[in-house]
């Protein structure tokens, strides 16, 4: 297939977050005295932002006020812990470094805060993204095509030969929204079943796999 610029989703894609998510959002819901979530619950709620995240995590009825306080003590507990047992994928780096050798442009485009991607792609990728993307109050999170058309604009890069690569209905949203063909992955946060079901057509279920339809 062959594509000359390679945007990838973070979370559930290139970097294996869940256990730190999990761990935080749990830390919170603790400190505030409402039930916590087991690893399947934040497995399906992640994808669209803390807020969005935290919101199906916290008891139904939970005010706007306490939502807000619970997001600002889950973004300061992440911002702590957010490298304690997150890791890439097994093959995802020596795919990025092959993909990278062969001259294709690379960027990581997240929901998390701009700040926490930077922090995560320098430790666990090095170089091997050119650019790094995530939410601002100025650019509107996935699926909006906003943090795409940024990434693309930095890389200097057209949409023209580009590609979006995610593992959820969220990603397969942005790029139907952001006008890019997209490759799934199954090894994350969604099952394939439910990757088809949002309207991937062409899913990957390994990094190995992936680089044969990206070279």
């Amino acid at each position: 297939m062959g594509y000359q610029t390679i945007l990838f989703d973070m979370d559930g894609t290139v970097l294996d977050t869940l256990c730190d998510l999990w761990a935080s959002t749990n830390a919170v819901l603790r400190e505030l005295g409402y039930p916590e979530r087991t690893r399947e619950e934040i497995r399906a709620s992640v994808g669209n932002g803390a807020e969005n995240q935290l919101r199906r995590a916290l008891p139904e009825g939970v005010g706007d006020a306490a939502l807000a306080d619970a997001l600002k003590r889950y973004k300061a507990h992440y911002a702590a812990h957010c490298r304690d047992h997150t890791k890439p994928y097994d093959g995802v780096v020596p795919m990025l470094r092959t993909l990278a050798a062969a001259g294709k442009r690379l960027a990581v485009v997240s929901n998390k805060p701009d700040e926490m991607v930077r922090i995560l792609n320098a430790e666990h990728f090095g170089g091997l993204f050119a650019v790094a993307v995530g939410e601002t109050p100025e650019r509107r999170r996935k699926p909006a095509p906003d943090a795409v058309e940024a990434a693309l604009a930095l890389l200097g890069a057209p949409k023209d030969g580009a590609v979006y690569v995610g593992d959820s209905e969220v990603d397969a949203a942005t790029a139907r929204n952001a006008g890019l063909p997209l490759i799934a992955v199954s090894w994350g946060f969604r099952s394939r079943a439910a990757l088809e079901a949002a309207g991937a057509e062409v899913v990957a279920d390994a990094p190995e796999e992936l680089l044969k339809l990206c070279l």
